[in-house]
């Protein structure tokens, strides 16, 4: 259990996909958003987690083709989601209110799709995980279930704290008006960023 936690906190820590959409999010969003996405994140982990204690994840080892398709439907969506906030920057900046530039349920839904539709989620889950289960203990399900609910509670602390602490960051910023339009911009490239290398990697 000691290695497990250690190993994961050191993981996380290392900046990776997940924290870099929720730091976008609270700059853009604020606080709430950033957390918010952070519970998108922690939804999607905990669906990673479910599948591979069920073992559906091989269907990636089995049919690379579906790995493939849904590596690129991920990609798409955040270069599409990245687009938009570039784009859209000036209606953003004319229309926003006080519950900031981006919605809670935005924040939410996006950063749930967003992970879901990261294979690399699943096959890190199953190569991972599996390495701290003792089939003699028996119960390999509550294993998994156990280990992937420390791992979702230690990610959404990590995360979370960074969406929190950007979104401050960002709300200062955002009250710049010159700030308000690089927000947009830096953050649309982030996610087009992060689209080109989940669909560069192998």
């Amino acid at each position: 259990m000691v290695a497990f936690t250690v190993t994961s906190i050191v993981a996380m820590i290392a900046p990776g996909p997940d924290m870099l959409f929720v730091l976008g999010c609270g700059m853009r969003g604020g606080p709430r958003a950033g957390l918010l996405a952070t519970c998108g994140v922690a939804t999607s982990e905990a669906v990673h987690v479910a599948v591979a204690a069920a073992g559906l994840a091989a269907l990636f080892a089995a049919a690379p083709t579906a790995f493939t398709v849904v590596r690129f439907a991920g990609a798409a969506y955040l270069i599409y989601l990245g687009v938009q906030m570039i784009r859209n920057r000036k209606e953003v900046e004319e229309t926003a209110g006080a519950g900031g530039l981006m919605s809670g349920r935005q924040a939410y839904f996006r950063g749930l799709l967003t992970n879901l539709l990261n294979p690399k989620m699943v096959t890190f889950t199953i190569a991972f995980l599996p390495q701290f289960i003792d089939p003699s203990l028996g119960r390999v399900w509550l294993q998994f279930a156990i280990l992937g609910a420390i791992l979702i509670v230690l990610e959404f602390l990590v995360d979370g704290t960074v969406g929190v602490l950007a979104g401050r960051i960002g709300g200062w910023l955002r009250r710049r008006q010159a700030a308000r339009r690089r927000i947009d911009v830096a953050t649309g490239g982030l996610f087009i960023g992060l689209g080109i290398r989940l669909a560069a990697e192998r």
